[in-house]
């Protein structure tokens, strides 16, 4: 995995577990998929969950175009992994999930 050898060549990865916005009007996140919780307690390091609150504006979920415009970006708390086994995956996803989900709502 591309991911695991990043890491292990100490590069650090900005992933969008989301893979995007699903609906026309304000922004409801898609499904977290597992791939980054696995990557992140497969190698112990920390998810730092960030929150861009007014990118389906700037990008719009339908158009293949940027629009023009001032973004805002939320750093949240790092979640550790340390001790964490690949049974956490869930927990782990769900958790950074309904983080990140709760500040979008915040600015609705």
């Amino acid at each position: 995995m591309q991911s695991l050898e990043a890491i292990d060549k100490g590069k650090s990865l900005v992933i969008f577990p989301e893979g995007g916005i699903i609906t026309k009007k304000d922004p409801v996140m898609a499904r977290f998929k597992d791939g980054a919780f696995r990557t992140a307690i497969q190698k112990q390091i920390p998810v730092v969950p960030v929150t861009i609150p007014y990118n389906w504006i700037i990008l719009p979920p339908y158009e293949f175009l940027v629009w023009r415009g001032k973004i805002k970006v939320i750093f949240h708390e790092p979640i550790e992994t340390t001790g964490l086994t690949l049974e956490d995956v869930v927990a782990l996803r769900d958790k950074v999930y309904n983080i990140m989900n709760e500040e979008l709502k915040k600015h609705l």
